[in-house]
């Protein structure tokens, strides 16, 4: 595996950031309705619900238009009103889109589980993509769409960005490993991009099963339905004709969209606000369908920045075999002299020997003590890192309520670990909190002391 090499100038220059907002912890994009969002997060699925839930640019618009192919016997949308009220994009469009979009159809989300709307009863179709290739992918996106205000913004930026996840809708891995733990849930099925990418046919057979045997059935009985699903599917095809749909829709004067009962009111409310621009004025590139490959990535990492993410990647999915589905692109490539390549390597396998010896379970701690540990309490993993080498705790985000954290450490320490945080939740529970009222003009001073006053 190659990377392309950069040489970076030092600057000040401060980096460009994409226009969000934070809604309740979770990031979305700055020109979304935020009643629509929240009222996403409250839909009350039906039992004859099928979403599609992806992280951003992981093949949502792909699969939305294989399942919608499905449906309709081979035929594509015949308008872009059809593919965003069909298909609804849920936290754009709000719940009303979902409760009177026509069926059968799908819903699309770009949510982790803990804030999908879920029931036993509906259907969920995962799709995970290479995080390097996802990564290309959404800079492109975000850097086209004049929603983000971020034209002419730098890949290096957004790689800072994503790697953090400070991007819309969170953390790539967040999303990818709740919804890993939910792979084996009878009405989930999670498949990657590069599976669909690899075996268009076998998976498009797949997901018509998924859906219901009937439509299996119709596909493998009528091969020429099925090469149209694919065929209308396709990339080259959905660049021309989605390309074409979202131009026309536009074009629609605003007249026509406030007097539409199409048109749902989260999405009204975007094509009205003026941000409903799909694309740069001066491109004839869409912002939905860029390449669709697999492997671009190599031609915007730097080798750092390849080494960057694959760390995160091995570290956030320790225990899992996640690494499996791109083993052929999570690999490190050393480029350098000899001694700093021998140098590297003798690193490389120090830190995965480290990380094949390292143990992963799950404990229960009540929510209301996370902050401690994720704000203050970093005296308590240093003395556990201390005692039994290198401790990783993970909490979960704030707004989710969860009691569930992750404990990572080396496999002979596990147990002795977990006591320690447990003896910490007992000292917490002993604790009273007081609130002291203090004139501000001493404020200084008492933070100046560390509080010990």
């Amino acid at each position: 595996m190659s990377s392309s090499t950069h040489v970076k100038a030092k600057t000040d220059r401060k980096p460009k950031i994409p226009h969000y907002q934070d809604i309740d912890g979770f990031r979305i994009p700055g020109f979304f309705s935020v009643e629509a969002y929240k009222s996403a997060l409250g839909y009350k699925p039906r039992p004859d619900d099928l979403f599609i839930v992806t992280y951003p640019k992981c093949g949502t618009t792909w699969v939305q238009n294989i399942v919608a192919c499905i449906f309709r016997g081979g035929k594509p949308f015949q308008s872009a009103l059809e593919f965003f009220t069909e298909t609804p994009f849920l936290e754009m469009t709000g719940s009303e889109a979902a409760e009177t979009m026509k069926r059968p159809g799908a819903i699309k989300l770009h949510l982790p589980f803990h804030l999908t709307p879920w029931s036993p009863n509906a259907k969920y179709i995962f799709v995970a993509r290479n995080p390097k290739d996802c990564c290309v992918s959404f800079y492109h996106h975000t850097e086209r769409m004049p929603g983000y205000q971020f034209e002419k913004g730098k890949f290096d930026d957004f790689f800072e960005l994503f790697i953090k996840g400070e991007v819309d809708f969170g953390d790539y891995f967040d999303t990818l490993l709740s919804w890993y733990e939910h792979r084996n849930d009878p009405n989930v099925l999670f498949i990657t991009y590069e599976q669909l990418k690899k075996d268009a046919r076998n998976y498009v057979l797949k997901i018509a099963e998924f859906i219901g045997s009937q439509y299996k059935e119709k596909l493998e009985k009528d091969e020429k339905i099925l090469d149209d699903v694919i065929h209308h599917s396709s990339f080259s095809f959905m660049k021309v004709h989605l390309h074409k749909h979202l131009a026309e829709l536009g074009a629609i004067p605003k007249h026509l969209i406030v007097n539409n009962p199409d048109i749902p009111e989260g999405m009204r409310k975007i094509m009205l606000s003026g941000d409903f621009e799909l694309s740069k004025k001066d491109s004839e590139e869409m912002t939905f369908i860029r390449k669709g490959i697999v492997g671009d990535w190599r031609n915007y990492f730097s080798p750092t920045q390849n080494a960057r993410l694959e760390k995160k990647f091995r570290e956030r999915t320790v225990g899992t075999d996640l690494t499996s589905l791109w083993k052929d692109d999570i690999t490190i490539t050393i480029i350098g002299g000899k001694e700093e390549v021998e140098a590297a390597k003798n690193e490389l396998n120090s830190l995965i020997a480290e990380l094949k010896d390292t143990a992963e379970t799950t404990t229960e701690i009540d929510p209301k003590h996370h902050r401690y540990f994720v704000i203050r309490g970093t005296t308590v993993l240093k003395q556990s890192s201390n005692d039994y080498g290198n401790v990783t705790v993970s909490f979960p985000k704030f707004v989710s309520n969860s009691r569930k954290v992750v404990l990572k450490v080396a496999k002979d320490f596990l147990e002795p670990a977990k006591q320690s945080l447990y003896e910490a939740v007992e000292d917490l529970e002993e604790m009273v909190t007081v609130e002291c009222l203090i004139p501000q003009e001493y404020h200084r001073t008492v933070l100046g002391t560390r509080g010990r006053n």
